[in-house]
């Protein structure tokens, strides 16, 4: 359990005991401060800073399931040029109300895979580089789509091969053969 030192995102209640103030009291301060800018609304009934506060504190407030993959994964570990416009969560449980959700962070987008394919980072909510090359490559292949035509790739010489084949078995055959196409179509190209 996080210490509330560490914390970031708090519960009304644990505000309320911090502030040793009555629900109605609290609840007049935090209109205050959400109207002046100072705290954010990350979850119902979640609030924190309006700054300093990361996908890794918000994410298990929404799903506690979820980890953050993809075109966002690619972006964090620098292996694309663009950055994304929203966040692509993998997770093993289907959401009864929308599986879009907008926050202060962005728009988290919840995708409920297999159980041959969900693997939350064993350390961490953010997918690995070469995990989340597979997780947006399947997505894509999915939709039909050339991932190499959406984005540009970079530093994929940096992918770990023994990790990408082991992860690769988890996926159909057609995900193995994207993965290939977009490392060999990112290798530099000789002039001449």
């Amino acid at each position: 359990m996080q210490h509330l030192c560490c914390k970031r995102v708090f519960t009304v209640a644990e505000l309320a005991n911090a502030a040793q103030a009555s629900p109605p009291v609290l609840s007049i301060q935090m209109a205050r401060l959400l109207k002046r800018g100072l705290v954010l609304r990350y979850a119902q009934g979640r609030y924190g800073p309006a700054t300093g506060v990361s996908l890794e504190d918000v994410l298990p407030l929404v799903d506690s399931s979820a980890y953050a993959t993809g075109f966002y994964a690619l972006s964090r570990h620098n292996l694309v040029t663009q950055v994304p416009s929203e966040i692509t969560c993998f997770t093993n449980r289907r959401h009864n109300r929308s599986r879009e959700r907008q926050g202060p962070l962005g728009r988290l987008v919840f995708v409920c895979v297999s159980p041959r394919i969900y693997a939350r980072p064993a350390k961490g909510l953010i997918a690995s580089p070469e995990q989340a090359l597979c997780d947006f490559l399947y997505l894509t292949g999915r939709k039909s789509l050339a991932a190499e035509t959406l984005v540009t790739f970079r530093n994929l010489g940096s992918l770990r091969t023994r990790i990408l084949d082991r992860i690769l078995a988890r996926y159909p055959r057609t995900v193995g053969k994207a993965v290939q196409r977009v490392i060999e179509f990112s290798k530099p190209r000789r002039l001449g």
